[in-house]
């Protein structure tokens, strides 16, 4: 059954509880997570987006509860990830004429996906949809996150159909962001801005910009994935500015991956010297090989400053260090300090490949690397923890 959200629009999308990875094995979704599908309901009936292809048929019965599909006169599909697209082919199997509003660009994504030359009606910004009472109103967003990426508003009720922009992956049958745990929301909310949308902040400050210009009244922001902003709904739209903006806390994150502890125990003593330097700062330890990596990202996206460190493996770094190092220079962090470490046994290479690395990705160096033979002694520690002084007079 749907889910009714406001005197016309109802919720028929999927709560997915056991999904636990994302854009194939890239992100983790320890809380699940849902397929908003919205139906709304005028003198004429719009849907907006449909569900993940394997939950086709299972949406297309749940619409049938709640619609027969014949009476659907437009569908909408702001973004043409297969998450929101890919129930379109069970659906259109049924009402193949119905014509679907999207961007130039969704057309050819969509034809590159189902090889389906549907009733496409290419919509821009500025462009409307009549419903009879009530008026859909397209913003286009390309590259957020995708170039087919676009906002559908409706009128008189005020909602913004937002897609991926203000969404996270949080599955709840609560449906409203003021009936779940705050923390829990805010915390899936950034971790989903740092590994998704950081890349393309500029873009972001300048489409929030351009819509707050338009002067619409947001009641309500209905995004692609987690649960619905009714309590103060633009408290999201607050902090996307706010993380567009160069974001940064007050802490420091140090990763590290190692063989046989050796450059563990480097990153613990450089934690120590920080902390010796600095009583207030976040000091974040994080083994790159253990944790999660989506977990760590968001971590390097609160902190004012990035420590890496790895032993040297076959003149080169270990996997885990090397493809954080990649997901760092992906993501294109702004406004942070670095530095790099490691322990080796003869050739020691890791510690300059992580410099060079952490350069390229933007990361400001503050300090030449450090470099430990073997394990540190006793005389190394206090190197150790003399670096991380040095270190932290940078923040």
């Amino acid at each position: 059954m749907g889910f009714k959200l406001t005197e016309s629009v109802t919720w028929v999308g999927k709560i997915d509880w056991e999904l636990q990875k994302f854009h194939g094995e890239e992100y983790s979704t320890f809380k699940g997570s849902s397929y908003n599908s919205y139906l709304v309901r005028d003198e004429k009936v719009a849907l907006i987006d449909t569900v993940y292809g394997p939950y086709g048929e299972e949406f297309l019965a749940g619409l049938g509860r709640e619609i027969n599909p014949d009476k659907i006169d437009y569908i909408v599909m702001n973004h043409c990830e297969v998450d929101h697209s890919g129930g379109l082919p069970e659906l259109m199997r049924r009402i193949p004429d119905v014509p679907i509003y999207c961007s130039a660009q969704a057309v050819k994504i969509l034809k590159g996906y189902y090889h389906s030359d549907w009733n496409f009606q290419v919509v821009k910004t500025g462009d409307t949809l009549s419903l009879g009472k009530k008026t859909l109103s397209f913003v286009s967003a390309p590259m957020l996150h995708w170039p087919d990426s676009m906002f559908t508003y409706m009128d008189k009720e005020n909602v913004l159909f937002s897609n991926d922009a203000f969404g996270h992956h949080l599955a709840s049958d609560l449906m409203f962001n003021d009936l779940v745990d705050q923390e829990e929301l805010l915390n899936e909310c950034i971790k989903y801005y740092a590994n998704i949308l950081t890349p393309f902040s500029k873009l972001v400050t300048k489409k929030i910009n351009e819509i707050i210009a338009m002067n619409l009244s947001v009641d309500f922001i209905f995004p692609s994935h987690g649960i619905m902003w009714r309590d103060n709904p633009l408290q999201i739209v607050h902090k996307y500015l706010e993380w567009a903006d160069d974001y940064q806390e007050d802490q420091v994150t140090i990763i590290y991956d190692t063989m046989w502890n050796s450059t563990r125990d480097m990153a613990e003593a450089i934690a120590a010297g920080i902390r010796q330097a600095n009583k207030q700062v976040v000091i974040k330890v994080l083994h790159v090989g253990q944790r999660d990596k989506n977990d760590i990202l968001t971590e390097i996206f609160r902190s004012k400053m990035v420590v890496a460190g790895c032993s040297t493996i076959n003149k080169g770094i270990l996997s885990h260090m090397a493809g954080m190092l990649e997901m760092i220079h992906g993501l294109s962090f702004k406004n942070k300090k670095g530095a790099a470490f490691g322990s080796y046994g003869w050739s020691g290479e890791s510690v300059k490949m992580i410099s060079e690395s952490l350069e390229k990705a933007g990361i400001e160096l503050v300090a030449d690397g450090l470099k430990t033979l073997w394990k540190p002694d006793d005389a190394g520690r206090l190197e150790c923890e003399a670096y991380g002084r040095r270190l932290a007079e940078n923040l």
